[in-house]
């Protein structure tokens, strides 16, 4: 039996060192998921062969199949009320059909199904989309029952969210779930939001 293990990291090369240390405890590619804000465009879409239109779903189809790992194969996609993100993995693939299924409303609905639909908390899939939305970069991993403990110890020493903590200050703000028809947070935002964390456990 497989179970979804997910972590939130605000920094992306918490990230990517994570999703490396999950491939070195030999978890395949093919299990693995990123889907990170890329509001400050450090990921062009000339870095790759994947369209900056990915909501279509053959530019992330494209990334998912991408040739050198999933780290080199990142595709641009947009996600209503996220904006643009880099993503590979079954994750966006699964967000890229809800794109191409629903034109333009599916995408965030697609992120947080898929994840729900894996056994993730509703709640927590909120949160974890939300914190895409604040520049974070959402890392999933599916693995065996048995491999689920060893996976979320790699995501928490690679710094990854407290989510409970989380979620207490985005309600402590007003919020109570995420909704894609939001206003994407401009970079500027991100880093007026981020500021807030850098010296709390949050």
């Amino acid at each position: 039996m497989t179970k979804t293990v997910t972590g939130l990291f605000d920094d992306y090369s918490d990230a990517t060192a994570a999703v490396e240390q999950l491939k070195a405890a030999g978890i395949s590619d093919s299990d693995i998921s990123i889907v990170s804000n890329n509001a400050d465009g450090r990921h062009k879409s000339g870095n790759n062969d994947v369209a900056e239109d990915a909501g279509a779903g053959a530019g992330i189809g494209a990334a998912v199949g991408g040739v050198g790992g999933l780290l080199t194969g990142l595709g641009i996609m947009a996600i209503p009320g996220v904006g643009p993100v880099v993503a590979a993995g079954w994750l966006a693939a699964t967000a890229a059909g809800a794109v191409a299924g629903a034109v333009v409303g599916g995408a965030a609905g697609g992120i947080i199904g898929a994840l729900t639909d894996s056994g993730v908390d509703e709640r927590d899939a909120h949160v974890y989309a939300e914190g895409v939305r604040r520049g974070g970069t959402l890392v999933t991993a599916k693995v065996e029952e048995s491999r689920a403990a060893e996976a979320e110890a790699i995501l928490q020493r690679s710094n990854w969210v407290n989510l409970p903590a989380r979620r207490t200050a985005y309600e402590g703000q007003g919020w109570t779930s995420f909704d894609d028809n939001s206003k994407p947070y401009s970079q500027a935002e991100i880093d007026a939001d981020r500021a807030r964390y850098t010296d709390r456990a949050l």
